[in-house]
């Protein structure tokens, strides 16, 4: 779905292009000057322009989410975009042969269709007002029939998708069960635990640059420490005491924390945690904020999720392995059959290597 959100990218009028010259203006009628579009390929007639292929290089530039630093060095910049355009060119061609094969059999978006998108897509993403509508397109420079012709686009791709191979995108119960035998160490739950802590901070103070203890302040902590692990082991409960005592930022939950992956855990604490049953609360441990005390709540084994709970998931990722290989076999034989008439020959080098069968390409 068209999203009109995105980030404005500010340094877009820095861009360097991997395609040499510009749009030439020309004069016309009465002196006026008119622009002629760099046409840097054609695909069974059909062009793609300079200018189409800057606007694809802008969007996948936002879409990287690039550091303001990356966007003001020209060579780091040319390197993002050096990485992004052979993939770009691969996307623009495979939707311009989709969406010729869809006017061939003259698949349409209607105004009904368009109108329920618009409505659901507006209503998604808070944009019901029609200002903050208009707002939006002007930040992304689109007017109402860009969106269209977008979402037009889309739609005839999905259609002649759908005629192409949907048919031979059926799963069986039993692809599915196989795939999900496969593929057990995916739907795996890691072992778990759950903890309540009580943190008494030793105060440091810094000298020459370096964090320094006062034994007074550790001996004073480690005092405390003991005295809440008395009050505990009397039979006080540890989520009151941790609320008036701990310097913790879990004392607000009463200590609690998880669960949590027990590899995530230091081979140090793990150890500790393996001799003890839920409600077990450890000796005070010296950390390097202070002295911290543990109760186990729960642990939970490392165990494999039914293949009955994790059905519809693995549906999905049998449907979407199987649909990416008909489409890369599709695409590969339209892409054969196409007329592609190059006008640049390093795009052209950079197109040919990624579709070729050692190229990174996947479906556009």
């Amino acid at each position: 779905m068209l999203k009109l959100n995105l980030k404005n990218m500010t340094a877009a009028g820095a861009l360097v292009m991997l395609v040499a010259g510009a749009r030439t203006p020309l004069l016309g009628q009465a002196g006026q000057p008119q622009i002629v579009e760099q046409v840097l390929v054609k695909v069974n007639g059909d062009i793609i322009t300079k200018t189409e292929l800057e606007e694809r290089q802008i969007a996948a530039l936002r879409q990287r989410n690039l550091s303001p630093e990356v966007l003001k060095n020209d060579e780091q910049l040319k390197k993002a975009i050096a990485e992004v355009t052979p993939q770009l060119l691969v996307s623009a061609i495979d939707e311009l042969l989709l969406t010729q094969l869809g006017r061939e059999k003259g698949y349409k978006l209607s105004d009904e269709q368009f109108n329920r998108w618009l409505t659901d897509m507006r209503k998604e993403q808070g944009l019901e007002d029609e200002k903050r509508f208009q707002d939006a397109l002007k930040q992304e420079g689109m007017t109402l029939s860009d969106v269209r012709r977008n979402v037009e686009r889309n739609f005839v791709m999905t259609q002649v998708q759908r005629e192409e191979f949907g048919g031979k995108l059926q799963i069986t119960e039993e692809e599915a069960k196989q795939y999900y035998h496969v593929h057990q160490k995916e739907f795996t739950d890691p072992a778990t635990v759950t903890l309540r802590e009580i943190l008494i901070e030793v105060p440091t103070t810094t000298q020459q640059g370096k964090p320094m203890i006062n034994v007074g302040q550790d001996d004073e902590a480690a005092k405390k420490a003991a005295d809440v692990r008395a009050r505990l082991a009397a039979g006080e409960d540890f989520a009151k005491v941790a609320g008036e005592v701990s310097s913790g930022a879990s004392k607000a939950n009463g200590g609690l924390i998880g669960p949590i992956a027990t590899s995530e855990l230091s081979s140090d604490l793990q150890k500790v945690l393996t001799d003890m049953k839920p409600g077990d609360i450890t000796q005070p441990i010296r950390t390097s904020r202070g002295y911290q005390l543990l109760k186990l709540e729960t642990s939970k084994s490392s165990g494999i999720r039914p293949y009955d709970s994790v059905r519809d998931i693995v549906a999905d990722r049998v449907y979407n392995e199987r649909a990416a290989a008909e489409m890369r076999k599709f695409l590969d034989r339209i892409r054969r059959q196409a007329i592609i008439v190059w006008k640049n020959e390093e795009l052209r080098k950079l197109y040919e290597q990624q579709v070729s069968p050692k190229g990174t390409n996947s479906p556009g």
